[in-house]
C-alpha cells in the first residue's frame, strides 16, 4: 500500500503510516484503547525520555550497547525533549495495565528516530530495535514507576513557588490588615473580637504548613526502582546498571534520586504516589476552606458580611447588571474539588497492586500530574487576580466588632458566666449592642468599661482584673 510500511509482531503484520515514528505496538494500542482522547501528560513523556537517555548511556558505559547506537538514542531523546515529534505519543491515558502501550510508544518513536540519525529507515529495526536496544535492561514494570516518580518530583518544583508566593502575600495582607478590628465568628455566629490581619496570617500559616507536608512527601518520590526489570529481581540487567542509570538521571534533572532499598518493594508498592497525592489533597482541603472564607467575608455587598472587597475580574451575571461574583475563589474551589477526586482515584489504584506488580500506574500518573498542573495554574491566578488585590472594608469590620455579642465574654472573669449570659440574652432580645446593655445595667465600673471598649486589647491574651 502506498504511503504505508509493514511491521510485524507476534500477533501478525500491520500497515503503519509511512511517516509515523510509532510502530505496530503503538498502532495496536491506538486501536484497542479509543477511550478518552486524553494523551500522556507532557511531563510524563519528558520523564520517559530522561530514563531512556540515561539507560542508553549507562548501557554504553557498561559495554552492553554500541557507542553509535547509544548516542543516537540519546540524541533522539534530546530532540524530542526540545519539542520534536511530540505528536507521535498517541496512546490513550486509559490503556493496558502497567502502561505497556505507552512505554512501547516511547520505545518505537525513539528507535525510529535513532535509525534515521544512523541513516537507516523507519520501521527497519536492524540498527536500533525498540526492545533490544532502546529497552535494553529494562521493563515496563520498572520504567513506568520510575518515570512516574521523576515526573511528579520535577513538577513539584514548579508548584512550590506558587505556594510560596501565595502564603507570602497572605502574610503581607496580615500585616496590612493588622489594625482592622472585627468580630470573629464560630459556628457562623458572633464571637469575640479579632483582627482581620490575624485571620489572614492564619491563612498564610495554613498554606505554608501544607507546603512543608508536601515537601516531606516528595522525598518518597526520590527513591527509584529502575533496574528491577520484570519482577524486581533484575533479570537481564547488569548488576551495576541501577546505580549508573540513576547517577545519569541525577545529572539530567538536578534532583538527587536514589536507588530503591528493595527493588521488589519499589515495584509492588506505589505508596510514594499515594503520599504525594494525599499531601496535594490535604493542601486542597485547606485552600477550599480559605477560598470559602473569602467568599463569606466578601458576601453582599449590601446583604452579606461585606468585610473585605475582592477584585472584580468579570461580570457575574448574564441577567443581573452590575453583579460581581467571587469568581477566582469559585475557580479555586473547583480545582481543589477535582484534586480531591483525583486523590480518590489514585488511592483506589494504589491499593490495587497484586503480588509483584501494580498495573494501575497509568491512572496514577495521569491523576497525579493533572492535579499538580491545575493546582499550579489555579493557585497562580487566584493569588494574582484575587488575593493580591483584596482590600478591607474597615468601617464595616469596626461596626461588627462593636456590635458582636462576643464582647460580653470579657466580662466573665468579673461577674461570672451565668450573669453574662443574661446580659447577652437581653441585648439580643432588645436589639441593642452589648456595650449599650452593659452601660445601662452598670454591671462594671466606668474604668472597667473603658478597658472593655479597648477592642484591640481583647484580640490578645489577657484578663480584666476583678479589682
Amino acid at each position: 500500500m502506498s504511503g504505508f510500511r509493514t511491521e510485524k509482531d507476534s500477533l501478525g503484520s500491520r500497515y503503519i503510516p509511512a511517516e509515523a515514528y510509532y510502530g505496530i505496538n503503538t498502532l495496536r494500542g491506538m486501536e484497542n484503547f479509543p477511550i478518552s482522547g486524553l494523551r500522556a501528560h507532557p511531563k510524563l513523556i519528558d520523564a520517559f525520555l530522561t530514563v531512556k537517555k540515561s539507560a542508553a548511556l549507562a548501557n554504553k558505559a557498561l559495554g552492553l550497547l554500541e557507542k553509535n547506537k547509544a548516542e543516537a538514542i540519546a540524541k533522539a531523546c534530546d530532540e524530542i525533549a526540545k519539542g520534536k515529534l511530540r505528536d507521535q505519543f498517541v496512546v490513550d491515558v486509559f490503556q493496558m495495565g502497567a502502561g505497556t502501550a505507552l512505554h512501547m510508544n516511547v520505545n518505537e518513536v525513539l528507535a525510529n528516530r535513532a535509525n534515521e540519525i544512523l541513516k537507516g529507515e523507519k520501521g527497519q529495526y536492524s540498527l536500533v530495535h525498540p526492545n533490544d536496544q532502546v529497552n535494553l535492561g529494562q521493563s515496563t514494570n520498572d520504567v513506568f514507576p520510575t518515570a512516574m516518580r521523576i515526573a511528579g518530583r520535577l513538577y513539584l518544583e514548579e508548584l512550590y513557588p506558587e505556594l510560596e508566593k501565595l502564603f507570602g502575600i497572605l502574610f503581607a495582607k496580615g500585616k496590612e490588615f493588622d489594625d482592622v478590628l472585627k468580630s470573629a465568628r464560630t459556628h457562623l455566629q458572633d464571637a469575640v473580637p479579632i483582627r482581620l490581619g490575624q485571620e489572614f496570617r492564619a491563612y498564610g500559616h495554613s498554606v505554608k504548613k501544607s507546603l512543608g507536608r508536601l515537601k516531606q512527601a516528595a522525598v518518597e518520590l526520590e527513591e527509584l526502582g529502575i533496574g528491577g526489570s520484570a519482577a524486581g529481581t533484575g533479570i537481564n540487567t547488569h548488576p551495576t546498571f541501577p546505580g549508573k542509570v540513576i547517577s545519569i538521571i541525577n545529572k539530567e534533572t538536578g534532583i538527587q534520586f536514589r536507588p530503591a532499598e528493595d527493588l521488589r518493594e519499589a515495584m509492588q508498592s506505589q505508596r510514594a504516589i499515594a503520599e504525594v497525592s494525599g499531601a496535594l489533597k490535604n493542601l486542597s482541603l485547606e485552600l477550599i476552606r480559605i477560598a470559602n472564607d473569602l467568599r463569606l467575608l466578601s458576601s453582599g455587598p449590601t446583604t452579606g458580611l461585606n468585610e473585605i472587597l475582592l477584585p472584580a475580574v468579570q461580570a457575574g451575571s448574564s441577567i443581573m447588571p452590575g453583579k460581581v461574583n467571587p469568581s477566582m475563589a469559585e475557580m479555586l474551589n473547583m480545582v481543589c474539588f477535582q484534586v480531591v477526586g483525583c486523590d480518590l482515584a489514585i488511592a483506589m489504584a494504589v491499593q490495587a497492586g497484586q503480588l509483584e506488580l501494580n498495573v494501575m500506574m497509568p491512572l496514577m500518573a495521569h491523576n497525579l500530574l493533572f492535579s499538580m498542573e491545575i493546582l499550579k495554574n489555579g493557585i497562580n491566578v487566584f493569588t494574582e487576580k484575587c488575593v493580591r488585590g483584596i482590600s478591607a472594608n474597615r468601617r464595616q469590620c469596626q461596626k461588627y466588632a462593636e456590635r458582636s455579642v462576643g464582647l460580653a465574654t470579657a466580662l466573665t472573669p468579673l461577674i461570672g458566666y451565668a450573669k453574662v449570659a443574661e446580659i447577652v440574652k437581653e441585648a439580643v432580645a432588645e436589639n441593642k449592642s452589648i456595650i449599650e446593655t452593659i452601660k445601662e445595667k452598670r454591671v462594671i465600673s466606668a474604668d472597667k468599661m473603658k478597658k472593655l471598649l479597648d477592642l484591640k486589647r481583647l484580640t490578645e491574651p489577657g484578663i480584666i482584673n476583678k479589682d
